[in-house]
Order: structure tokens, then sequence, then C-alpha cells
């Protein structure tokens, strides 16, 4: 009698064990664009943002315990939300600037790389430098490393600023715009997908303004800045960043 009582606690023990919630994943709110392909951009099949940030700080979030919801919004918004903590990261095609470092911090480089100057491809001159094309209207997307350094230069008839490289591409493609000046590998994989087919990117021109993309982290938040920094070093060591990069064309 009462051998069999202990075996009902023990089994109702194990039970209530059994149906016991888990603890609940961490949620951490990703600030990203949908426009800057094919670090991230909107994929309209899913009606989700993809791309290599996308899948870098997915697989950084599996390694250091949280889920990432991608919030998407303009890269001009990317900081401001950062900042009012209406997102706990930025992972987007943003340079780590010294500028960008005074009001936010950054993880460790993910992938460096510098402008690249896109014309009509009904011009064929071979620009080397920015004087090349001194007196003439160049565009520029709002936000981006590039506009600084392209109004200080003086040359320019007017430094037009753009929301996003498409529209820059798109009055490129159309003879409203001479020249305008865009993330190289943005730029590079529009035009591999035979989109804009009246633009040609310049080899001739040497980018001058080089980067390195990293993740943005709230300056307040330097336990998970730590997080994302270690979890990100395992996936440059085991070679999943660069299956990713690969993944997308850059590697």
């Amino acid at each position: 009698m009462i051998l069999r009582k202990l075996l009902a606690i023990s089994i109702a023990v194990t039970s209530l064990a059994m149906v016991t919630p888990t603890v609940a994943q961490e949620i951490v709110t990703v600030g990203s664009t949908p426009t800057g392909i094919p670090f991230t951009f909107l994929d309209t099949k899913t009606n989700t943002i993809q791309g290599v940030m996308v899948d870098l700080i997915t697989e950084i979030g599996k390694d250091a315990g949280f889920d990432a919801k991608i919030e998407p919004m303009a890269f001009s918004a990317l900081i401001p939300a950062l900042t009012s903590k209406k997102i706990d990261l930025i992972a987007a095609a943003m340079y780590v600037t010294a500028k960008r470092q005074e009001v936010i911090s950054f993880s460790e480089p993910v992938y460096t790389y510098g402008e690249g100057l896109i014309v009509p491809a009904s011009d064929t001159k071979d620009y080397k430098e920015f004087a090349d094309l001194k007196g003439e209207t160049v565009g520029v997307q709002v936000g981006t490393a590039y506009v600084e350094p392209l109004q200080k230069t003086g040359l320019f008839t007017e430094v037009k600023i753009y929301e996003t490289i498409q529209d820059i591409l798109s009055d490129v493609n159309s003879g409203r715009l001479k020249a305008g000046f865009a993330d190289y590998p943005i730029v590079a994989y529009h035009l591999q997908q035979g989109l804009f087919p009246k633009v040609r990117l310049v080899k001739s021109m040497k980018s001058t303004m080089t980067g390195s993309v990293g993740i943005g982290v709230n300056k307040s938040n330097e336990e998970l800045l730590k997080r994302v920094n270690v979890s990100l070093t395992k996936l440059q060591a085991n070679g999943k960043l660069d299956e990713i990069l690969k993944k997308w064309g850059l590697n």
C-alpha cells in the first residue's frame, strides 16, 4: 500500500516536471533596410528582409542565445531608432565611422569595401578621380559616409541627395543624372542581375572612401555588444561568415 502511494507520488512529480513551461527565448529587435541588396533587401515573395546582414545576425543570435526580430526601416532612421531604444541592434550596410562611433557602438568589422561610380552606359569615359567630374551634378544616398567627403571636394555643381541607391540608379539609367556614388558591392549586385541596363559601373575609378561594415549597438548596452563580438569571432573562425558572404556573391 505504501509502495503504491510512493509510486503514485513519483509519477505525479514526473508528470508535473514534464509540463513545466520552458524559459522563453530572448528577443532582440534588429533594424535593417529594404534597399541595400545584397546586404539587406525586401524579398517580395516572403515580404521579409533578407541578405548578408540578416543571415549574419541570425547566426549570431543562434550562438549568443537570442532570436533576431528584423524591423525594416529607412537607412537614415536606423541610428535614431537605436539611440531612442526602439531597436536593439543595427544590421545593415553601415560603415563604422568616427562620427557614428560618437553616437553608437559597433561590433568588430564584418566586411570592407568602398564607393562605386555609376554613369550612363553611353558615357564611355575612363573616369579615374573626382576631378574628372568637375562641374557636374552627382548623386549620393542620404546618411551615408560618402556625402560629406563629396561635398568637401568643392568640385561638383551639386551633390544631390537621394533616399535610396535604387533612386540614384534610376536617375542615371534615365539620363536625368550625370553620375552617382554608392556602395560598390550593392551597385554591382544590381547590375549583375540585369537591372538598370543603361547604367555602367566605372571600373577605372578606384575607391577612395573605403570603410568596414559593422553591427550597430546602443552605447548603453555593452553586455550585448560583447555577446555579439564573441559570436562574430566564432563565425569568422569556423568559416560561417565566409559561407554567408559567398552565398551573396561577396566572397
